[in-house]
């Protein structure tokens, strides 16, 4: 994952579009498996995909969590943190790999919100990993600041308001080999869908029930960590807000850290917003909105990209309007605006609480040139895949 010096802006894209059939796409078509249980949680299959269901408490969802994929945590935790005595530079800081977990920590002491501890602590637990790796783990993100784009696209043909999503992290690490799709059901907390990788709490990328979706992008600032952790604001956003006012006071309202740019839709409200979000100050550009380093605004959109990446994606969205399936608006995450480094991208129709999903292939290929999974989320709530005669317990996913 590269240190990106973001000249960037964007998001809303207006697009209101037909739930055509994307081509290259798996989902609940392709079944459902059920794997393993572990209290109120379990881990399926969705067309071949890991879905991980976790419920209740902050301590009985990280439990779930760290025993239904304990294998999967162990080996993101250990390509992490080995101790090989390399130096590792991350933007401007170079340490040795075994020391990155004490920087973290060190740095981040007392200001995750608590009941993201407890989570971690009791997922440190069930998968049997000590607690300072999960939790230095988690704040991961905080180094990495990712390359690409968040893209939401609003149409005006069909009402259904789109989301795109690109992520850019480096794909050599293999985390898309550890890649979950995690729908949590908190109590008294709103149900989301969470797009991560095993071990992770956090967001980078999600959706709501009450049809708020949000993505981010990193910018400059590794080492200004004085600050909630940003994969926890968005994860707030996720679990408690209901309208798009609600989501953008989650940055106004905590600390923040380093540079990131977020774009957040409401669809119950047709309403988008980008965020530019640093230690002192939010700025917000709204749909279509100009701005110094949005040199080619279209109407009834925020895009976010960066350099050649953004006039690209600027051309096509102009010159596709008002025309975009769920199709066509995936491949507006084709190269050039995704990059080599292209770890996931998601289509997110919150309104119908549906999200696609695609991820790096084995080898590094970008996931734009993968299969996109489909994804009915209410109807992956509402209903549990059949029970094997012996669908076994946490550990034997």
């Amino acid at each position: 994952m590269r240190t990106v010096r973001l000249r960037v802006w964007a998001a809303a894209l207006a697009v209101w579009c037909s739930a055509a059939p994307c081509a290259g796409a798996a989902g609940e078509a392709g079944g459902r498996k059920l794997i393993a249980t572990e209290g109120k949680g379990y881990l399926e299959t969705v067309g071949g995909y890991p879905v991980l269901h976790l419920k209740g408490t902050p301590e009985e969802m990280g439990f779930q969590h760290g025993r239904l994929l304990a294998r999967q945590i162990a080996r993101n935790a250990d390509m992490l943190f080995a101790g090989d005595g390399k130096a590792v530079k991350f933007g401007p800081v170079t340490i040795p790999r075994a020391g990155i977990a004490h920087l973290l920590n060190a740095s981040f002491k007392d200001r995750v919100p608590e009941r993201f501890v407890t989570e971690m602590r009791a997922l440190a637990r069930g998968a049997g990993q000590p607690f300072w790796k999960i939790h230095a783990a988690n704040l991961i993100p905080e180094m990495f600041h990712c390359s690409g784009f968040a893209l939401l696209k609003r149409a005006t043909a069909c009402g259904k308001l789109l989301h795109g999503r690109v992520l850019d992290y480096g794909v050599g690490r293999g985390l898309q080999k550890t890649a979950v799709l995690i729908i949590q059901e908190p109590d008294g907390r709103i149900p989301f869908a969470n797009v991560s990788y095993a071990g992770f709490i956090g967001s980078v990328t999600g959706m709501n029930l009450r049809q708020i979706s949000i993505g981010e992008m990193g910018g400059r600032g590794v080492g200004r960590w004085k600050g909630v952790p940003m994969s926890f604001l968005v994860r707030m956003v996720l679990e408690q807000a209901q309208t798009l006012d609600q989501a953008v006071a989650v940055f106004k309202e905590n600390p923040r850290t380093c540079e990131y740019f977020y774009v957040i839709a409401d669809a119950r409200a047709d309403s988008t917003v980008g965020i530019k979000a640093v230690p002192d100050r939010v700025e917000l550009v709204r749909p279509g909105q100009k701005h110094p380093l949005l040199p080619h605004p279209v109407p009834d959109t925020v895009l976010m990209s960066a350099g050649t990446r953004y006039d690209h994606l600027a051309r096509q969205v102009a010159r596709g309007h008002g025309r975009f399936t769920q199709a066509s608006a995936i491949r507006l995450m084709d190269a050039p605006v995704a990059m080599k480094s292209n770890l996931h991208n998601a289509l997110m129709v919150p309104a119908d609480g549906v999200i696609w999903v695609a991820n790096a292939g084995p080898a590094g290929q970008p996931a734009w040139k993968q299969t996109y999974h489909r994804f009915d989320i209410r109807r992956l709530i509402k209903t549990r895949p059949p029970a094997a005669k012996d669908p076994g317990r946490a550990g034997r996913p």
